[in-house]
Formats: structure tokens, C-alpha cells, sequence
């Protein structure tokens, strides 16, 4: 008989926000009940009753104790909140709870315990209140997992894209922007591509500027950060081709002309991605030595706790990082 695969690690979100409902509502159509899920009794229990739910709630204290069984929900309890926070609003127990079940799910893909992790949202402001200082999911993993090189990448049907900045501002993104940073970001989307088969990628890289700067005309980046960077790229066996404007770029992925787009900031990477439709769209984070995935959407604090919530991109993220740990 072969040996059941490691259960996949499934992080609670932001209490206040979908996430217990997208993880509660995906498991019940998933087949395969080889889950575990880091957060809160009091949160799960009350999902379970809200959304109607037929599950039996394991709540654990260790992977030794779960029960894999159909219609089964283990919960290794990562916070016990004393009471439930409202549905739609910031706090620090929101953010401390979302926290540790974050830090508590990469303890566990470091041990190899799981076969890798998928997040549900976060609320960057919860966090903020509970004295957590970091932006987003990708800096928590960076620190905890001591993978100081990772990426973002986000994909739909069509698309692949890495980004070269995360979560700063505009300006903060120009200035964080060197031919080093470009360079490794470059070979995580080729690494990227070959996650998923592709075995000799094509690297589209997208211009800061637009019309890729117009030969200095409209900005130097292209000339002295991204040209420098393919180049270095490509003398490592890289197919890494560009800059090319960031208004044509996705539009010929889409068409099949390249692998991966790198993009230069948030927005740029992620407008192409969202334009077709938020249940499509996954995150991976590249650099890191286990599977992580998560949706594309925030936490959608608007519809928190009406049962309205779509769980499609979250069934998208479970199924990618399933088919990557294979």
C-alpha cells in the first residue's frame, strides 16, 4: 500500500474577513479530506453554524491527532479567542490570530509535516494593530521560512506574471528597482515557468516607463536597469527577452508569444490578472523551499459573514498547490 500523501496546511485568514467561509465552503466540495486547517475553534464553530455546514469539527492541539475521515474538519488550534470579532472590522486580536496561523503553518512546511500551504486573506491593517510589521503574506514567508530571494507570482488561464516590487508605493517601487533585483526576479519566474512544465520559458520583461521608455526619453530605467539585468539573464542560458511597453506585453502572453511576464510594481502585474476575473486568479510564492498558494482576493470585508462569498479561486489555490507537490 503507498503511504497517504501529507495533508496540505490551510490558514484561517483574517477572522473578520471570508476567509473561514471560502475554507469551510471549498472543503465541502473538494473530495479529498486531506486537510488541515491552523486557526480558531471559536471562529470555525461559529462558520460551521452560519454557513449550515454538515462537518465535525476535530479541533487539535498536534498533527498527530487529526482524524482524516469524510466530513471531518481538523483544526490545529494556532489562537483562542475569548470572543468572536465582528464581521467587516480591523483589530489586533484579528491580526495576531491571522498571524499565528501563518507562522505556525511554515514551522510545520519546514518540518515537512505538510505538503504545502494556502492562504486565506489577510488584513494588512489587522496586523498593523496587533504589532505584526510586515505588508503582506510574501514578507511574513520570506522571514519565517529564511528564504531571503521570493517572488510573487500570480496566474490565471492566460497568464503568468512575477512581480519585482510588492507592496510599497509607486514611488518606493521606482527607487527599490536595481538590475540585481530585476536579475533574480527574472530567474524565479524562469524557475516558475518550470513548476509547471514548461521546459524551455520564454521571459517577457515589462518596462517601467511607457513606450519602454522611448529610448530615454521618457526615463533611463530601461537603459541602465532592465537591459542590463536580460542581458545578465540571458548570459545564464535565460530565454529573457524585452523591455517591452506594459500596455502590449500581457496582451501577447495571453496570445502565447511568452511564458511569464515580469512585471515592475503591484498594480502593473495584477490589473492584467484581476481584468478576467478574480475566481480565475492564484498567488504563488516562488524562492521558497515548500508549495504555497492563495487566492488573488483581498478579504472582502463588505460581504464578510453574509454567505455570498466565492470560493472558486480558493479552490483553484488548494488545487494548484496539490498539483504542485505531486
Amino acid at each position: 500500500m503507498k503511504n497517504k500523501p501529507q495533508p496540505l496546511a490551510i490558514t484561517m485568514g483574517d477572522p473578520s474577513g471570508i476567509g473561514p467561509e471560502i475554507i469551510l465552503k471549498s472543503l465541502a466540495v473538494l473530495k479529498n479530506n486531506n486537510y488541515l486547517i491552523l486557526g480558531d475553534p471559536l471562529i470555525f464553530e461559529s462558520a460551521i453554524e452560519r454557513f449550515g455546514l454538515k462537518f465535525e469539527l476535530n479541533k487539535i492541539k498536534s498533527l498527530s491527532e487529526a482524524n482524516f475521515k469524510s466530513n471531518v474538519v481538523n483544526l490545529l488550534i494556532t489562537s483562542e479567542l475569548t470572543k468572536k470579532p465582528n464581521f467587516g472590522e480591523t483589530s489586533a486580536e484579528s491580526g495576531k490570530a491571522s498571524f499565528n496561523a501563518i507562522v505556525e503553518a511554515i514551522k510545520l512546511a519546514k518540518l515537512k509535516k505538510v505538503s504545502g500551504i494556502v492562504t486565506a486573506p489577510i488584513n494588512k491593517k489587522s496586523l498593523n494593530l496587533a504589532r505584526v510589521n510586515f505588508l503582506g503574506h510574501t514578507e511574513i514567508l520570506s522571514k519565517y521560512s529564511g528564504s531571503e530571494k521570493v517572488a510573487m507570482m500570480l496566474l490565471n488561464k492566460d497568464i503568468k506574471t512575477v512581480l519585482v516590487t510588492l507592496h510599497c508605493s509607486l514611488v518606493e517601487a521606482i527607487q527599490r528597482i536595481s538590475v540585481q533585483k530585476e536579475f533574480e526576479v527574472i530567474k524565479l519566474a524562469y524557475k516558475g515557468a518550470q513548476m509547471f512544465g514548461i521546459k524551455d520559458p520564454i521571459i517577457a520583461v515589462a518596462a517601467l516607463n511607457p513606450h519602454a521608455g522611448e529610448e530615454g526619453l521618457f526615463g533611463n530605467e530601461e537603459k541602465e536597469i532592465i537591459k542590463p539585468a536580460i542581458k545578465l539573464a540571458i548570459e545564464q542560458g535565460i530565454d529573457a527577452r524585452g523591455p517591452f511597453p506594459g500596455d502590449t506585453v500581457f496582451m501577447n502572453a495571453k496570445m502565447g508569444k511568452f511564458d511569464v511576464v515580469v512585471a515592475q510594481y503591484h498594480d502593473q502585474g495584477l490589473i492584467p490578472i484581476k481584468y478576467n476575473g478574480i475566481e480565475d486568479g492564484v498567488n504563488i510564492t516562488l524562492g521558497l523551499d515548500f508549495i504555497r498558494t492563495s487566492t488573488d482576493h483581498g478579504t472582502a470585508f463588505d460581504i464578510a459573514g453574509k454567505g455570498v462569498a466565492s470560493m472558486e479561486s480558493f479552490i483553484s489555490a488548494i488545487k494548484l498547490a496539490q498539483r504542485l507537490s505531486l
